[in-house]
């Protein structure tokens, strides 16, 4: 099994349901500092040239691979991912299933703002705290949403690629 979180950076949310998945981060997440959030991999690390890179974010406690996409548009990148996963996956024979699980309903407002300010203006006076505040916010939701996709990657189905949409963890 591969999992393959996702969202417009990747580096936010992503992050954070990566950490969640790989148990860096654990439950009850009522009294996660700043230090716990700013420590967590890849948070608020990636830069414009990482969109689009795949970041392997370690194996999971049953040996699946966890990564993490910035995608930016959904629109185009996750279909084209969707029909080229199908085609290796045809063509080399491959039994293992790919779930991508897009993290951006997660993202509360005071996330966007903090990103667009730490990451878009170079701002991280003003940034960082939103991002920490908003990460407190939503990682309820996202480990909620990180325990949903593993059920539905363990759900029996002949889909080899699952696109989890996430809607309703919407913030």
């Amino acid at each position: 099994m591969i999992y393959i979180y996702n969202d417009y950076g990747g580096t936010h949310t992503t992050s954070l349901a990566a950490a969640i998945h790989l148990q860096i981060l654990k439950p009850p997440f009522t009294s996660l500092s700043k230090e716990e959030i700013l420590a967590v991999p890849y948070f608020n690390k990636l830069s414009k040239k990482d969109f689009g890179t795949f970041i392997f974010h370690g194996k999971d406690a049953e040996g699946n691979s966890v990564y993490t996409l910035g995608r930016k548009s959904q629109n185009l990148v996750i279909p084209s991912l969707l029909n080229f996963g199908i085609l290796l996956l045809k063509h080399f024979k491959v039994e293992e299933r790919i779930i991508f699980s897009n993290t951006s309903p997660t993202v509360p407002i005071s996330m966007s703002l903090g990103g667009f300010l730490a990451k878009g203006l170079k701002l991280n006076r003003i940034g960082v705290p939103l991002l920490v505040m908003g990460a407190q916010k939503c990682v309820d939701h996202i480990h909620e949403l990180v325990e949903n996709t593993k059920r539905t990657a363990l759900t029996p189905t002949h889909e080899k690629i699952i696109v989890l949409e996430n809607k309703q963890y919407k913030i």
